[in-house]
């Protein structure tokens, strides 16, 4: 039964229909394609109309969920009561310079080929990652070698009071998948990034090197959510799982891929509690063999 869908008039408001969907199926809004469903999904088109649904939420009490691409997210089979706001209709890339300002909803990917358009070198790394800016910056996002902590100069976010606030690198206190947005519960509206004249050639080619690299090695073919597990300090979590003898661990439509043992892959028709029973499984079997412990980089959220 929907509990917040009688709340749809307030929205109504501040919406157009194609904006507002109840009973949304979060499973076509998230990476693992798992998950129930939530009572209203709704996808604000400007920052106003983030501010004014926020305001709505918390006026009445509906509990709310903010969301960009949903490549870094888990929902549970139960869904989401109340409201899920997704970021991806705000997109914006701007190029000034050798500085680019991309909306929270700009695909990582999108930033990257601005970047390479315009000879900037430093953010290559982030050319195959699969989330927004927004949840990038949320968590610090990074791979092969390079983290948005190392080219951003400044991000906007919204506050517990629905202020925009302008953080700089060093308020903002990036470290390993975490953030000061993430330990306040703000919401990434854009983010800057300082990067470096180079050669246009030099950087489509490490581009496209990074790109075969990511093919090869990770398992692109079945929903998942990337890298399963954050990396524990002096290890590799595919290792530690590939040597506890975990790689094709199945539990239902879940299992650890076979092609790189970091990824939990959803091989079927998979549900979230087959991906989460992989999830504590490896954990367990890690934790009992190399009393290592592993924890999710993968955010979960929603009732079983």
């Amino acid at each position: 039964m929907n509990q917040y869908g009688k709340y749809k008039n307030l929205f109504n408001k501040i919406y157009g229909e194609s904006q507002i969907q109840l009973d949304a199926k979060m499973s076509e809004h998230i990476y693992f394609k798992v998950g129930g469903l939530v009572d209203i999904l709704l996808t604000p088109n400007n920052v106003e109309q983030l501010k004014e649904t926020i305001t709505i939420c918390k006026q009445n009490k509906i509990p709310f969920y903010v969301i960009g691409n949903g490549s870094n997210l888990l929902v549970r089979d139960g869904g989401i009561r109340g409201i899920v706001i997704k970021l991806c209709k705000l997109n914006r890339i701007e190029r000034v310079g050798n500085k680019i300002t991309a909306e929270c909803g700009a695909l990582l990917k999108d930033v990257s080929t601005e970047a390479t358009a315009g000879s900037l070198a430093g953010f290559q790394f982030a050319c195959g990652i699969p989330g927004s800016v927004g949840g990038a910056v949320f968590m610090n996002a990074g791979a092969y070698d390079g983290e948005i902590s190392f080219v951003i100069e400044k991000a906007e976010v919204l506050d517990d009071n629905q202020e925009i606030k302008v953080l700089s690198k060093e308020e903002l206190n990036l470290g390993y998948r975490q953030s000061l947005v993430m330990q306040k519960g703000y919401v990434v509206l854009s983010a800057t990034f300082d990067l470096t004249p180079g050669d246009k050639e030099k950087i489509q080619d490490r581009v496209d090197t990074l790109t075969t690299r990511r093919e090869d090695r990770q398992p692109l073919e079945y929903p998942s959510a990337g890298s399963t597990f954050k990396r524990p300090e002096g290890h590799f979590a595919g290792r530690l799982i590939e040597d506890a003898g975990l790689k094709g661990f199945t539990i239902g439509g879940a299992c650890v891929s076979e092609k790189h043992a970091g990824f939990v892959i959803n091989n079927g028709n998979g549900t979230a509690k087959d991906v989460l029973d992989v999830i504590n499984h490896v954990r367990d079997e890690v934790k009992k063999q190399f009393d290592v412990d592993l924890y999710p980089e993968v955010r979960i959220l929603g009732e079983d």
